[in-house]
């Protein structure tokens, strides 16, 4: 893993109702289109199980460097999914990122 490796997180909350059908909809269409911009890396989504906070899911991702995270956030796809999707469906989130601590 080099240095400049970056692992892009974000836990969310949908508007949708738990366990329905538009929530689990989001889920698979989120993972097909960010799985489909060629430097996404090891996509997973999960369920946020801490009693800490009240965020419902994540998404997560590995980016070989900067370059890379870049060519991601200013993708097509990606833009779409955000504006089409994400900003009509997603109640809150946090971002988070992380670099290898050498």
């Amino acid at each position: 893993m080099s240095a400049e490796w970056i692992l892009h997180s974000v836990i969310f909350t949908l508007k949708h109702p738990a366990g329905s059908e538009e929530e689990q909809r989001f889920l698979q269409d989120g993972e097909a289109a960010l799985t489909a911009i060629p430097v996404v890396k090891n996509f997973r989504v999960y369920r946020q199980v801490s009693p800490k906070n009240d965020y419902d899911y994540g998404f997560a991702m590995e980016f070989a460097n900067q370059e890379e995270y870049d060519a991601y956030n200013a993708h097509p796809i990606h833009v779409k999914f955000v504006q089409e999707r994400w900003e009509t469906e997603v109640e809150r989130f946090l971002e988070i990122d992380y670099r290898h601590h050498a």
